[in-house]
């Protein structure tokens, strides 16, 4: 009796909500990655020329619908806040998860920070096109990035039903580009000689520099995952979200494509920073013009607002199981979202977007992705070997294993080379970076961990132990 009344005298443990769909997930990830469609990506074509830019399109894509594959099977099951991070926890270990929640965390910074530069860019050359040269970027920046943050600070809710409504107006801005350049609304007619002329300028080598960029495609999409704590039916809610929003980037990102190296010379292409907007410009329609502007500020908007929504959750996790000081597990009393790790990433994400140059803020993000990515082919195999289909309640089991994680783990390790091959000095320091965050974390957190409390999964004890 006395247990039962000091254990009713606690006063309760405040959770995240439980609020969102397989719509909001959608949002989610195609919120996060469709960015991608808007700039970054061609920089793959400045890399190899137009072949090797669809080329990367297309391996790229291959790449993260196996990512999309493996995140469905595995957070359907481990529903929790943080998805690869809690994944790693949970099946791998604490010095692991550490470093996918630090990878994660900096993939969604540097990703929201490159939006931020993104908008930034484009409103420069909007003020440009109408006289006025010169315009300071940094307001809108930080404005940008704040606002955001703000957003997310007040609840996950509101949250992802602005970045359902602002995602689907960015992809059918693309969409309208497409069809209206198909049926001859454009004063220049799409013109691909250059396949024929000079497919491959930098030969096969070129392909391979070209997927390092590729990624940009659907970088982030793994972020349907990191609400998964937040989702009202996680197995079924998790998979349709994923699988839907990775085949609606695969149709996007070739539209996309399609009309940016029909319109646009491919060595201004490789250079440009808002190619689609771009491809408007040069089509002489003043609407498409005002529609692809639009677009490419809501694709901004949405990717950064998901990634703000990314990074905190994967930081609340690590706080919250002592993985980081417990001060960063907090839930607002209110609003239910972990604010104090929201606050925390805003200046680290203006540090770099105030001061740092797109493509390396882009690869930053993407060789933090990959890294993660690398994590999920050992994740998966460790996950089905300790528990094997039937002995676990599953809420989507992936088809073809181990197929997809072989395949996933061949392309990331290309995807190291081409990286390595343009950006060799930061891969090298990055990684530096991540070793020294886990000596850091192994000699000076790990006795914090509390590894019991964390492990909440109702599972068996796996095989083998």
């Amino acid at each position: 009796m006395a247990n039962a009344n000091s254990q009713a005298g606690q006063p309760e443990r405040l959770q995240l909500l439980r609020v969102l769909g397989p719509a909001h997930i959608w949002a989610l990830g195609v919120g996060i990655v469709l960015v991608g469609e808007y700039m970054g990506w061609n920089f793959s074509v400045g890399k190899g020329g137009m072949i090797a830019g669809l080329v990367a399109c297309w391996v790229a894509g291959l790449l993260y619908t196996c990512v999309a594959m493996i995140d469905s099977e595995v957070t359907s099951t481990v529903a929790a806040a943080g998805g690869q991070y809690a994944q790693a926890k949970h099946i791998v270990g604490p010095l692991m998860a550490f470093n996918v929640g630090l990878f994660l965390v900096m993939a969604y910074t540097m990703l929201e920070a490159g939006n931020a530069i993104t908008i930034g860019f484009l409103l420069d050359t909007v003020a440009g096109m109408q006289g006025h040269s010169g315009l300071n970027q940094q307001p809108f920046i930080i404005l940008s990035i704040m606002f955001l943050a703000w957003l997310n600070f007040r609840g996950v809710l509101a949250t992802l039903n602005f970045n359902l409504v602002i995602t689907a107006i960015a992809f059918l801005a693309i969409i309208t580009l497409f069809i209206t350049v198909q049926m001859g609304g454009s004063k220049v007619p799409l013109d691909f000689s250059a396949v024929t002329t000079d497919p491959l300028p930098y030969g096969w080598m070129g392909i391979i520099a070209a997927i390092h960029f590729g990624l940009w495609y659907y970088l982030g999409i793994e972020g349907t995952c990191q609400a998964a704590e937040e989702v009202r039916s996680p197995a079924r809610s998790l998979p349709y979200g994923t699988m839907a929003g990775i085949m609606t980037l695969l149709i996007a990102a070739t539209m996309t494509w399609y009309v940016c190296s029909g319109l646009i010379p491919w060595e201004y292409l490789g250079q440009a920073g808002t190619p689609l907007f771009d491809a408007a410009r040069v089509t002489g329609n003043t609407a498409l013009m005002v529609l692809l502007f639009i677009g490419t500020i809501f694709s901004t908007l949405a990717s950064a607002n998901g990634c703000i929504n990314d990074a905190s959750r994967a930081w609340f996790s690590m706080g919250r199981d002592r993985y980081l000081p417990i001060w960063f597990g907090a839930v607002h009393p209110k609003y239910r979202t972990p604010y104090r790790s929201i606050v925390f990433l805003v200046p680290i994400a203006l540090i770099f977007a105030l001061g740092a140059p797109l493509d390396q803020v882009v690869t930053f993000s993407i060789l933090s992705g990959l890294l993660g990515y690398t994590f999920m082919t050992f994740n998966m195999v460790m996950f089905r070997n300790k528990w094997p289909l039937g002995s676990i309640k599953r809420g989507y089991v992936h088809p073809m294993h181990p197929l997809p994680t072989i395949v996933l783990l061949i392309l990331c390790s290309t995807a190291y080379f081409a990286v390595f091959l343009g950006y060799g000095t930061q891969l090298i320091t990055m990684i530096g970076f991540y070793i020294i965050a886990s000596l850091w974390f192994h000699f000076r957190r790990y006795r914090y961990v509390r590894r019991g409390d964390q492990f909440t999964m109702p599972w068996p004890k796996p095989q083998g132990y």
